[in-house]
């Protein structure tokens, strides 16, 4: 029960952090050029970190992890680049932006909130201080989960009605993952092997995709200091909370 009610909180968090990215729409460049530092902070210093502690506790293949990882990294790359775009002419190829990957990258991003709440409820059955702090590492990062999941919809010409739309399923996904737990049990390795896929994907659409399209009309230092603002604040909060 205690599980599930910090889940609601991750709702909210969630929510409120797309809402406040619809309402900055109109200065999108800036929200895209902090995300792409949160996603990049996300990559090492959040999920890095726990594939290590991960691999030393279950003496794990390292090798597996990499590969999906690389995976993850390629299978949107191809995805975005051959699978939408291939249509597009090269004088064109810049500026073309496909709703169907900012829908992708909303999903990928779905699925790692339901991860999320499936990571507060082991917590929770290991033991209730573990399940708290677990929760609040969660609930403190999914603010800007929401942000990205409504600045990818957005920056890929998706309206903003389907933008809140996603956000909505982004929020719920961590009640979902709460509940699973209540009925499975995730095995470490399947998880482990998942956090490296994500991380590709997040490296992707972050270094490959978000960071490039922030800088592409809108370049300034202040855009650089967003990012960088961005990799400190997952920084901060994976060290202190």
């Amino acid at each position: 029960m205690e599980a599930l009610l910090f889940s609601i909180a991750t709702f909210f968090s969630t929510y409120s952090g797309g809402l406040l990215a619809v309402k900055l729409k109109n200065k999108l460049h800036l929200i895209m050029g902090f995300t792409a530092g949160v996603l990049l902070g996300v990559v090492f210093f959040d999920i890095a970190p726990e594939i290590f502690a991960q691999v030393k506790l279950y003496n794990f293949n390292a090798n597996e992890i990499m590969i999906a990882l690389v995976v993850g990294f390629l299978l949107f790359h191809i995805f975005e680049k051959v699978l939408v775009i291939h249509h597009a002419h090269e004088d064109e190829y810049a500026e073309h932006k496909h709703p169907q990957v900012g829908i992708l990258s909303a999903l990928a991003l779905a699925g790692h909130s339901f991860m999320d709440g499936v990571g507060i409820g082991l917590g929770f059955q290991v033991n209730p201080a573990i399940g708290i702090l677990v929760a609040i590492a969660v609930i403190s990062h999914d603010f800007t989960d929401g942000m990205n999941t409504v600045t990818l919809m957005l920056s890929n010409k998706n309206s903003v009605e389907k933008s809140k739309r996603f956000l909505l399923l982004d929020a719920v996904a961590p009640v979902v993952g709460v509940i699973f737990t209540l009925f499975f049990t995730v095995p470490a390795h399947f998880l482990v092997l998942y956090l490296g896929f994500f991380a590709g994907f997040l490296l992707y659409i972050g270094a490959s995709d978000i960071l490039p399209e922030a800088h592409s009309k809108h370049s300034s230092f202040g855009l650089i200091g967003l990012t960088i603002a961005g990799v400190l604040f997952i920084f901060i909060v994976t060290r202190f909370v």
